[in-house]
């Protein structure tokens, strides 16, 4: 989104302590947890795959332990704490809705399982005609494009030469579809280069079309302010998802913010408890929104967890973690651009246009041996492959379209050895200019071959594994079981 018109956030949420940037790295659940090398050392885990999944905060870790005690069953139960725990509950529906600058009159939030899950409830609700059209871009994550390819037709636009979605074609597309478009579906954030989508702009083009707009707000949320605007804005965000696990509340929520009177017509696309008002052997009469959409006893500690999480970023500011990523970037591109052999992938300048995602390879290096050197040898967690955007990541690759064939054909056949993909490392609010010193240091003994491993790769996953790195995970944690020796699980996406 554009920083110009998305920092009018909100104040800090009510019962929150300001908190600085500089006070968030000691709010990091395991910050200080040590990781075991292939020397046989250990040190402190370096964490740059925040895009992925984020650490949790001690905040919500401790709003999680006052409120357990007072856990009960919400929204049909008498007892003091099932009353206690509905309003708990429902107010942190409200929490969301404010951090996204939703309009509680007019706007509901949807508790579900991730971002995932609220793309498919939103588009099994859409209620789309068979010659209703979709529009999204190439750059997309799978769950913003294939929801919608089950229920629509899907207008994929392209990408520039710098990984940019093609804003002329976009507003040409839609307006050639007008009276077929219903949606237009755009990323807030890329996963892969970080860039942020204008979205105030598609937005008008969209509703001046006469459709809406959905923001895939995951990777977005957790470093930009966001702001939906009133409904006779033309620029306003008529549907916005997010994941709680990539704002440091990883219990398993993820919250979809929309119009009420959306989700008050038609049917819910999943039926049960908790949908309905009343229920006779030949009809259902449906709640209110959301709950006509919770179906089942919903996660109520995920949704105590994300709303302690926003009250913790909302603190601090989220132009204040804005700012404290761009300045990371800039030291990061700074450091990567100085290593023999590193590409970039994505605009490395205007930063006030991306969050904090930098993409490479190393020339002539499997993107899954990077990533595995940094790992045992530098404790370093990132993010090989293609981050769940296989047409995103092969466009930003150049693979051909004879390339793309063969590829394909061979892990089909379950050869992942030659797929290809990228490095990514992902900042949070609370990495340090350290962090990306500890990955440049390593990138560069790499570069050099100057690590020490000999390393296997698995054609079944493409990842590979150092000989010798045997390591018993019970020892760091009781509740692991052991896995084949050496053998990192990783997967093409």
């Amino acid at each position: 989104m554009e920083r110009r018109e998305e920092t009018a956030m909100h104040a800090p949420v009510a019962g929150a302590a300001p908190m600085r940037v500089e006070d968030l790295r000691r709010e990091i659940v395991g910050i200080e947890t040590r990781v075991p090398l292939l020397d046989g050392t250990e040190r402190p885990y370096v964490f740059l795959d925040n895009a992925a999944s984020t650490p949790a905060l001690r905040g919500v870790l401790r709003a999680i332990e006052e409120f357990l005690p007072w856990y009960s069953g919400v929204h049909r139960g008498t007892g003091f704490k099932s009353v206690l725990t509905t309003g708990v509950f429902d107010a942190a529906h409200d929490t969301v809705g404010k951090f996204a600058g939703a309009d509680p009159a007019r706007n509901t939030v949807v508790f579900t399982k991730n971002t995932t899950e609220c793309v498919n409830k939103l588009s099994n609700r859409f209620r789309f005609r068979p010659d209703d059209v979709v529009i999204t871009t190439t750059m997309e994550h799978h769950s913003n494009d294939l929801p919608w390819r089950k229920n629509a037709r899907v207008i994929h636009i392209g990408i520039t030469s710098d990984g940019r979605p093609d804003l002329a074609a976009m507003k040409g597309a839609i307006a050639r579809e007008k009276g077929r478009v219903r949606l237009v579906a755009v990323s807030g954030a890329s996963n892969i280069t970080g860039l942020c989508s204008p979205v105030r702009d598609i937005a008008a083009w969209a509703h001046g079309a006469g459709a809406k707009i959905f923001v895939d707000a995951a990777q977005l949320a957790p470093h930009r302010p966001i702001d939906m605007l009133p409904d006779d804005d033309p620029g306003h965000i008529d549907f916005l998802a997010l994941s709680a696990h990539k704002m440091y509340a990883p219990f398993g929520t993820g919250a979809l913010v929309g119009a009420k009177e959306f989700f008050e017509e038609g049917d819910p696309d999943q039926v049960g408890g908790g949908v309905v008002d009343i229920v006779t052997l030949d009809r259902a009469v449906w709640n209110r929104p959301p709950h006509k959409e919770e179906a089942g006893s919903p996660n109520v500690i995920g949704g105590v967890a994300l709303a302690a999480a926003v009250r913790v970023l909302s603190s601090v500011g989220m132009d204040a973690i804005a700012a404290h990523e761009q300045e990371l970037l800039a030291y990061g591109y700074a450091k990567l651009k100085k290593i023999n052999r590193i590409v970039l992938y994505g605009p490395t300048d205007h930063l006030e246009e991306k969050v904090g995602v930098m993409a490479f390879n190393i020339e002539g290096m499997h993107h899954s041996l990077v990533a595995a050197i940094l790992s045992v040898e530098g404790g370093i967690g990132v993010r090989d492959g293609c981050f769940c955007a296989h047409p995103y990541v092969k466009e930003l690759l150049h693979v051909g379209a004879e390339e793309d064939r063969v590829f394909t054909a061979e892990v089909l056949s379950g050869n992942k050895s030659h797929m290809p993909g990228m490095v990514r490392a992902s900042l949070g609010c609370y990495n340090t200019r350290e962090d990306i010193d500890a990955l440049a240091e390593m990138l560069e003994r790499v570069v050099k071959g100057a690590y020490r491993g000999t390393y296997d790769q698995d054609p079944a996953t493409g990842a590979f594994h150092a000989r010798g790195y045997d390591v018993d995970f019970a020892r760091y944690c009781s509740l692991a079981s052991q896995p084949t020796p050496g053998r990192v699980h990783s997967e093409a996406s």
